[in-house]
């Protein structure tokens, strides 16, 4: 613990980073997997499509290489500030992550009987009716368990932004390395950390299962 207690300026701008990385990436996440997964279940051709081609060309692709993407190829392309890496890193996993979003609301959306959506446009609603009001509420239970997994591994993968001048936890140990200190203990030091940052998000998933249950 001595690592933590002689740096803790190091320690607090490495987790911050990786938090910011974190919650940034994945609202993104968020927001786009569930446009992406609306148009792949969508009853036009060309929504579908173009949610499929987003879907197996991103998530075939590995992170590094969508990273190095942004990192590199972005600026030539658009004006990015210098010193940017921060926010091309968030967009990076933000837009990496979405597909696995999209892929899993897809996935829960289909647990839903079809013939409740037939109902509903039986009875005049349209596309985004039924989404909103019939299938979506009951396929959110079935989706929060995978989801979660979804961010567990955004949360790990923040790790990736590292070798793109990012500070986060992936990198402290190359610091502590200038420092003189033990490697070892500073790798064992940063399992520790991710370890209670998963915890907290299974116990985040155990508590809107059992809420969703109870509403139930």
């Amino acid at each position: 613990m001595n690592q933590i207690f002689d740096y803790p300026d190091l320690w607090v701008e490495a987790l911050i980073g990786t938090l910011v990385l974190f919650f940034a990436g994945g609202a993104i996440a968020l927001v786009l997997g569930f446009l992406v997964g609306a148009m792949r279940v969508s009853p036009v051709p060309i929504a579908r499509a173009v949610g499929t081609l987003y879907v197996n060309t991103i998530r075939n692709t590995p992170l590094t290489l969508v990273l190095f993407f942004f990192a590199f190829a972005v600026p030539l392309l658009f004006p990015v500030p210098r010193g940017s890496f921060l926010l091309l890193a968030i967009l990076g996993l933000g837009i990496y992550t979405a597909t696995y979003v999209a892929e899993t609301i897809r996935s829960g959306i289909n647990t839903v009987p079809i013939g409740q959506a037939e109902a509903a446009r039986a009875l005049g609603m349209g596309f985004g009716q039924v989404m909103g009001y019939v299938v979506l509420p009951q396929a959110a239970r079935s989706v929060i368990p995978p989801m979660m997994s979804v961010l567990i591994a955004l949360l790990k993968n923040t790790t990736v932004a590292s070798g793109f001048s990012v500070v986060n936890l992936g990198n402290i140990r190359a610091n502590m390395s200038e420092n003189g200190e033990n490697q070892m203990v500073t790798i064992l030091l940063v399992m520790a950390v991710f370890v209670a940052l998963v915890l907290l998000l299974a116990w985040l998933q155990r508590t809107l299962e059992n809420k969703w249950r109870v509403a139930r």
